[in-house]
């Protein structure tokens, strides 16, 4: 029952080519930077993973992060609300040179499509997007005099997400805003890997405030001191370092 693992490399070294990955945040808040790291060095080191459909609330910032992962071409679809944010040169220079896929949903539909997935719900109905180019294709019904859309679940291979405390069997709490899409991605992937702020023994986070429960958490791993994306950006940092 023990879900601690030793180090960030051991927590992502499972993931294979062609996997769909869901990374928590919203922007960098809750963004698991170290994880995301740690899986571009595993990249750097053995060629894999790649070819990874990532689902998150956009595109990445600067050269970190998710930027990172699509700017060492490890991703092959984005699945995302947000793809132009903050400073998305990454994404928007290999999307217009025909090098990655994007699947824009917009932002209440992702996460009620994570959510789906993960209460074993395979499709639902929702106003949003109807009349639009992003309804194509997609099933419409009528109720009570209002057309709706037919939105499909959304599950993944794994997810990859942060939290603020974290006991050995996995029970979850976040840190303010951070929770954001964390707890939905848990329940919506096959396997959940969590860098938590603090590793603590059972017990030590009340009942109460356990937000997502050890079931859904397949592995923890201690990042005692996370990096916060937006202070990387300021920074002017990219993801691995380059040289001078």
């Amino acid at each position: 029952m023990d879900k601690r693992i030793e180090n960030l490399a051991q927590a992502v070294a499972d993931i294979p080519d062609g996997a769909t990955v869901m990374i928590g945040g919203f922007g960098g808040s809750g963004a698991p930077i170290e994880l995301i790291h740690a899986l571009i060095d595993r990249y750097l080191a053995t060629g894999s993973p790649r070819t990874l459909t990532v689902i998150n609330n956009n595109a990445g910032n600067g050269h970190v992060g998710i930027a990172a992962m699509i700017e060492q071409g490890m991703v092959a679809k984005m699945v995302c609300s947000f793809p132009r944010s903050a400073d998305p040169r990454v994404f928007t220079e290999k999307y217009l040179a025909g090098e990655i896929e994007l699947e824009l949903v917009p932002q209440g539909t992702l996460a009620e499509r994570i959510r789906a997935g993960g209460a074993g719900i395979p499709a639902f109905y929702t106003p949003t997007g109807f009349g639009t180019d992003l309804a194509k294709g997609k099933p419409v019904a009528e109720f009570d005099g209002r057309s709706y859309v037919q939105e499909r679940w959304l599950k993944a291979d794994f997810a990859l997400i942060k939290a603020e405390t974290g006991d050995s069997l996995g029970n979850l709490t976040y840190r303010m805003a951070a929770r954001n899409f964390a707890p939905i991605m848990a329940m919506a992937a096959a396997r959940t890997i969590v860098q938590v702020s603090h590793a603590v023994a059972p017990g030590g986070i009340d009942p109460e405030a356990v937000v997502t429960p050890g079931i859904f958490v397949d592995a923890i791993v201690e990042v005692p001191n996370p990096a916060q994306e937006e202070d990387l950006n300021r920074a002017n940092a990219h993801y691995p370092e380059v040289a001078a």
